[in-house]
């Protein structure tokens, strides 16, 4: 009665959007981003006093980076840039990820995500230049 639509490439289930299949490095970056807007929404709660700056920043901070992430860094974001400006958007997002746990006093946490995503990221940026190659 109905046909099953025919698959497109890039087009929903098996990849990342760019045509790559879904890697295991995929899923740690995809759960690296979702950790990185929580620790700036966690600053942004514990880091300035409640209510006024601290709404502002709980919202501010992640959407800020979500949005800058989003033009600059995401597979399907508008603006398309080199690999090594991603790398720069990306080594800031995480960064003050980072450092948002550095600075509420939770060094340790600090660093596990730092390492993380500088593992991550080194990954996924060779990936990028093979396939600008």
């Amino acid at each position: 009665m109905f046909d099953t639509p025919k698959r497109r490439p890039g087009r929903g289930g098996g990849d990342d959007g760019t045509g790559h299949p879904i890697s295991p490095n995929t899923v740690v970056r995809i759960v690296l981003q979702v950790f990185a807007l929580f620790s700036l929404a966690f600053w942004g709660y514990l880091a300035w006093p409640f209510p006024f700056p601290s709404l502002f920043f709980v919202i501010g901070a992640p959407l800020f980076a979500a949005v800058v992430w989003w033009l600059f860094r995401s597979p399907r974001g508008p603006l398309k840039t080199d690999p090594l400006g991603r790398a720069i958007v990306e080594i800031a997002v995480m960064g003050s990820a980072a450092y948002a746990w550095f600075s509420l006093g939770y060094p340790l946490v600090a660093a596990v995500f730092a390492v993380v995503a500088l593992g991550s990221g080194i990954i996924h940026f060779r990936r990028e230049l093979r396939a600008a190659e």
